[in-house]
């Protein structure tokens, strides 16, 4: 087993590497060496600790935020989908994996089998997807709802 994550799958880390991967999270782009002065350590001592992240699987990329409205993607929505019984999930994937603007896609509890989230430039691109997605051989019927004003979005918490 590896350093940070336990038997159990829990994150067991110490508060410098909590507030490492917090400072990460806001800012991908930091050097070591500011860092290192956030946290009270040299930059080469959080280089090591983010390589320990990285090799014990805590960080798995660094990446980007982007504003979907300043790349026209103006509608956005999230799709029930209801399937045929003993639909697996990965064909659920590999339906929603060939449409780019299906941006999120989890299997769900509930009512509903899956939930998917999607990126449109305008109306009638959002139908065009939701047609496809309702194509599917799986697909008995969906539920959409559209998005009128993001109200929180944040990368995950780093605790537990």
């Amino acid at each position: 087993m590896n350093d940070i994550v336990a038997e159990d799958g829990w994150v067991r880390w110490d508060p410098l590497d909590e507030k490492i991967v917090t400072l990460l999270v806001a800012d991908s782009r930091r050097s070591f060496a500011e860092l290192g002065a956030e946290v009270g350590l040299s930059a080469s001592a959080v280089k090591r600790r983010v390589d320990r992240l990285r090799a014990d699987g805590v960080i798995t990329a660094f990446t980007v935020r982007l504003d979907p409205a300043a790349l026209g993607w103006a509608v956005e929505g999230y799709v029930e989908l209801y399937c045929r019984p003993s639909t697996p999930p990965a064909a659920i994937r590999r339906a929603c994996a060939g449409l780019a603007e299906v941006v999120d896609a989890s299997t769900v509890s509930g009512d509903a089998d899956a939930l998917v989230r999607i990126l449109a430039a305008d109306m009638r691109h959002f139908e065009q997807v939701l047609e496809q997605i309702g194509a599917e051989g799986f697909v008995e019927r969906t539920k959409s709802v559209l998005v009128l004003t993001p109200l929180i979005r944040r990368p995950p918490p780093t605790m537990h």
